[in-house]
């Protein structure tokens, strides 16, 4: 029986990058290739009910229930992952490396290139001594964003279809694409999924879990400039570059992600094209209360007619559209016992429970609010979407126990009982 290990070393040699400037679903043809091999081993496994949705890539599968006690009343639960890894980074010709008994230094990633994942700046390495660690080479991402999710999720649908003396209620599984590019459940069939209940695994270090998201929103900036020959420029170019600096400066300084932590939101400038006749800036918008979120997408657009009314006709432009939203609104207080089930299973598993709200967003805050309430557990990855990706394997192996536990608490108690 292959471990959570062997099904993670083998899953991120699979490239599965999305991308985000395609405009079909999925946003890359090559994430169907890992769908397609996670549908032949749910089938060895001998799951229930798997399907991929050829056209845009999805996987569903189901655990069927080994409930023995009649009328015994236990939600379905659904384990979600997604399969794509970021744009960022490269996703393609994956090299992991096993660091064995992590001595607690600055691990060299690639000699060669110079590649080295420094203790200075990022101390939580140290909590790592003495355990194993699987890193990259230092040329591409690793991919534990997510497919340490997908691999926790396969090694505890293997577990328990490989012991059917262990009871359990209806579980479903699904992998999605395009959860890096914000576009994962775009075509989710939640009525198909027929789960009460949902948890992605698609958290961070071990004992994370997630019921706050922010509220996101997706912004692109406009401006139009006039060009002329700089020589006779004076009193009438406009450079679109300089005028998109300047909406820029408009912005509050420290409502940026560099200037905020915890439930403080900001104004992100992510990416911008352009020259003097023209430019572009795609920026996105983030808070956690939906109050705020509002207020700041207000200030985005009264920003660009400060500017349009300063210069007396329309240079600035604002397209703007609503991403996801805080999923808090649909699981605390309503459906708490999703947070104090997880918590349970955290400590019976010996892992202290790290609840905080997600500075982003899973496929699970859109999830939450088409019906499906879906908080996040942690994965045990760190340094996503970057070259110096790395996961514990102590701490993916405590994540399938999490999962199981999970599994087994709500067989035992349903959810009319708060687990405390």
């Amino acid at each position: 029986m292959s471990t959570v290990v062997d099904k993670f070393l083998k899953y991120v040699t699979i490239d599965t990058q999305s991308d985000e400037d395609s405009t079909t679903s999925p946003s890359t043809e090559k994430q169907k290739d890992l769908a397609r091999l996670l549908v032949g081993e749910l089938k060895e496994m001998g799951a229930s009910d798997v399907r991929m949705d050829e056209e845009y890539g999805y996987v569903y599968a189901t655990i069927p229930s080994t409930l023995k006690e009649e009328g015994k009343e236990v939600p379905v639960i659904g384990f979600i992952a997604h399969m794509d890894t970021s744009p960022a980074v490269s996703g393609k010709d994956v090299r992991p490396r096993i660091v064995e008994n992590y001595d607690g230094k600055d691990i060299v990633l690639n000699q060669e290139l110079n590649i080295i994942l420094p203790v200075e700046e990022n101390p939580e390495l140290l909590e790592y001594e003495g355990k194993k660690l699987i890193v990259t080479d230092g040329t591409t991402l690793l991919g534990a964003d997510d497919k340490a999710g997908v691999a926790e999720i396969m090694t505890m649908a293997q577990t328990l279809l490989a012991h059917p003396e262990k009871e359990h209620g209806t579980i479903r599984i699904a992998f999605t694409p395009d959860e890096e590019v914000g576009r994962g459940v775009d075509h989710f069939d939640v009525e198909g999924f027929q789960a009460d209940y949902a948890y992605t695994v698609d958290g961070g270090a071990l004992g994370e879990l997630e019921y706050e998201s922010f509220n996101a929103a997706g912004a692109r900036l406009h401006v139009n400039g006039y060009s002329v020959h700089p020589g006779s420029a004076k009193n009438k170019m406009l450079n679109a570059i300089l005028l998109a600096q300047e909406f820029q400066s408009l912005l509050p300084v420290f409502e940026t992600p560099a200037a905020t932590e915890g439930y403080e939101g900001f104004y992100h400038a992510d990416r911008m094209t352009g020259t003097v006749e023209s430019a572009q800036v795609d920026y996105i918008i983030r808070d956690h209360s939906r109050e705020l979120f509002e207020k700041k997408k207000a200030y985005f657009r009264e920003a660009a007619d400060f500017l349009n009314k300063k210069y007396g006709k329309e240079i600035f432009t604002v397209e703007m559209q609503d991403s996801y939203y805080n999923m808090k609104e649909k699981i605390y207080p309503e459906n708490a016992h999703l947070i104090d089930t997880a918590v349970k299973a955290m400590e019976e598993a010996g892992v202290t429970p790290l609840i905080a709200p997600i500075r982003g967003g899973t496929d699970g805050s859109r999830l939450s609010f088409m019906g499906l309430p879906c908080p996040n557990l942690c994965t045990g990855g760190m340094n996503y979407h970057g070259r110096y990706e790395y996961v514990c394997i102590e701490s993916m192996e405590k994540c399938v126990e999490i999962i199981l536990n999970i599994i087994s608490l709500y067989a035992e108690h349903g959810i009319e009982k708060k687990i405390k």
